[in-house]
């Protein structure tokens, strides 16, 4: 472990030596995001909403979507652009039973809320949806709901969905099976970009919410952070705060800023190729 967190510190020299600017979030700002990780799932919901409030959003911006008869429920922030044509980014909030959910996934979500608190001070070409998803742990329901919701007539528009699940652990990784490919090419762009490490793993058995989009052909990708040990600790009593990295974390956000700066300037048209 000691020579892993070495690893990442180099990593992070070298991608983010550069001093960061009053729009990007420090790693000590995300750190205390991630500390504020509910380990009872019933404050899950509302601490979403604060965490969204805490980076900039008003409370009329903060929306619930409830599907199923109330059993889902998604928050929903919208960022409106030049354009229509419209990223999704997103995370799942839920937890299992067994752990507090700190890696699994308040890390995603507190990526999620610090790259909208980011864009909302730009002028963005395209507009974004940020989504903290429920009941993916379930099977994908919150992020199956988002995508049955959308009408038909505005399928076009959705050029690309980035979902965040699972940092503190090790550097960026795309997983493979839920990921469309010319997303982990842009990924892969990215990573030159930044010389950061980075890898499109397959992980047997493993699924996301970015599945939901791609197989309904919407350019989709799952970023994470783990490492080749992770059933030791997701899903069980071993996902708590102390098990966290936060420079993962913040490399976590980083990457998958660099990452959505490149889907903005492609066209949805091309993304959707």
């Amino acid at each position: 472990m000691k020579i892993l967190a070495l690893l990442i510190l180099l990593f992070a020299f070298n991608a983010f030596g550069q001093p960061t600017n009053k729009i990007n979030s420090t790693q000590e700002e995300l750190e205390e995001t991630v500390k504020l990780a509910p380990c009872d799932s019933k404050q899950r919901l509302e601490a979403v909403k604060k965490l969204f409030a805490q980076m900039g959003a008003k409370e009329e911006e903060i929306t619930v979507e409830s599907f199923d008869k109330d059993k889902i429920k998604n928050v929903v922030v919208k960022l409106k652009g030049l354009t229509d044509e419209t990223v999704i980014v997103g995370a799942h909030y839920d937890k299992t039973d067994a752990g507090c959910g700190a890696i699994d996934n308040w890390t995603g979500v507190s990526i999620v809320a610090h790259l909208y608190k980011t864009f909302r001070q730009m002028t963005n070409e395209k507009s974004y949806i940020f989504v903290a998803f429920d009941q993916e742990e379930k099977g994908l329901l919150g992020s199956a709901a988002m995508v049955k919701a959308i009408p038909r007539e505005s399928w076009r528009q959705y050029c690309a969905m980035v979902n965040l699940d699972s940092f503190g652990i090790s550097t960026p990784f795309s997983l493979a099976q839920t990921s469309s490919p010319e997303m982990v090419e842009i990924a892969n762009n990215a990573a030159t970009q930044l010389n950061v490490k980075y890898a499109n793993l397959t992980f047997a058995g493993a699924d996301a919410d970015s599945s939901s989009f791609k197989i309904n052909r919407i350019p989709a990708i799952t970023f994470s952070g783990l490492d080749n040990k992770w059933q030791d600790y997701l899903h069980s009593k071993n996902d708590k705060l102390e098990r966290i990295n936060m420079t993962s974390v913040y490399l976590g956000y980083r990457f998958a800023l660099t990452f959505i700066n490149k889907l903005e300037m492609i066209s949805c048209s091309k993304l959707k190729r």
